[in-house]
């Protein structure tokens, strides 16, 4: 899905329905991932995380949200419970910025910027969905150094053969929207997304062969593969990842909006 052409349709779509209302705001927050590496927290919050959005309102229970979003995500198998995870060892830590476009549902019939009554709510739960675009590029600390994980062969694949490091995403979550004064909004909102890579943290399969690879990948690539201490090559082949096909990150904060209200903005 090319994020340039959905684009052009949400402003083509904006100009030729009705119009209602504008909406801009910002977003602060957090990021938080689940894949190899957390298998099992889904509201585990690694860093912070800032936003923006444009908004259009076609009534009070749909609007239309270009989307753009930054955080961090990261994991490390030292802080797991599961011994396995232990002693894997494996870290990463990785930027992610994403833009989407999203379809938002107001359970109630919310109008930003217009006045409670008339069947209007001062405030709603709502339901969003999407499509969008996402960037990473995992990297790990070992001894005290950085290392871009995407250099090095740490699965069964050479450099000629990489993961590439964005993917296409799909946003989908919750949130309420409140009208604090006049033309002012305050949002909260949890979201998920499903990325089609399993790449985000660098982890996806299996353990690589180094025997089949010339003697220099024996030296930080598999140090970097396998930081618990133990022979890389013993492990060829072994379960590295957890075989799910799709990382998920997510981020969860507060968005403050202002509405541009029409002249034409039919009254409640």
């Amino acid at each position: 899905m090319r994020l340039p052409l959905l684009v052009f349709v949400f402003l083509m779509l904006s100009l030729n329905i009705s119009a209602q209302t504008w909406e801009v705001g910002g977003f602060v927050g957090g990021s938080g991932y689940m894949g190899d590496i957390n298998p099992v927290q889904p509201y585990k919050v690694s860093d912070m995380a800032f936003g923006g959005q444009l908004k259009r309102n076609f009534d009070g229970y749909w609007a239309l949200k270009l989307n753009a979003m930054h955080g961090k995500i990261a994991a490390d198998d030292a802080n797991s419970s599961n011994p396995s995870q232990k002693e894997r060892n494996i870290n990463f830590f990785s930027p992610i910025t994403e833009l989407s476009l999203q379809v938002e549902f107001n359970l109630f019939n919310y109008f930003p910027g217009s006045l409670p009554g008339n069947g209007t709510r001062r405030g709603t739960p709502y339901l969003f969905t999407g499509i969008g675009g996402v960037v990473f590029d995992p990297k790990t600390k070992y001894q005290g150094e950085e290392y871009l994980l995407h250099d090095y062969v740490t699965e069964g694949v050479d450099l000629s053969d990489r993961y590439k490091r964005n993917a296409i995403a799909v946003p989908y979550g919750v949130g309420y929207k409140y009208n604090v004064a006049g033309n002012w909004n305050l949002i909260s909102e949890l979201g998920y997304r499903t990325a089609f890579s399993d790449n985000l943290d660098d982890v996806s399969g299996r353990y690589p062969d180094y025997l089949i690879y010339p003697p220099s990948f024996y030296g930080l690539d598999g140090l970097l593969s396998d930081p618990s201490g133990t022979e890389v090559s013993g492990r060829a082949g072994f379960q590295r990842g957890d075989f799910r096909k799709r990382d998920t990150y997510m981020f969860l904060g507060i968005t403050l909006t202002y509405t541009f209200v029409s002249q034409k903005c039919p009254m409640f």
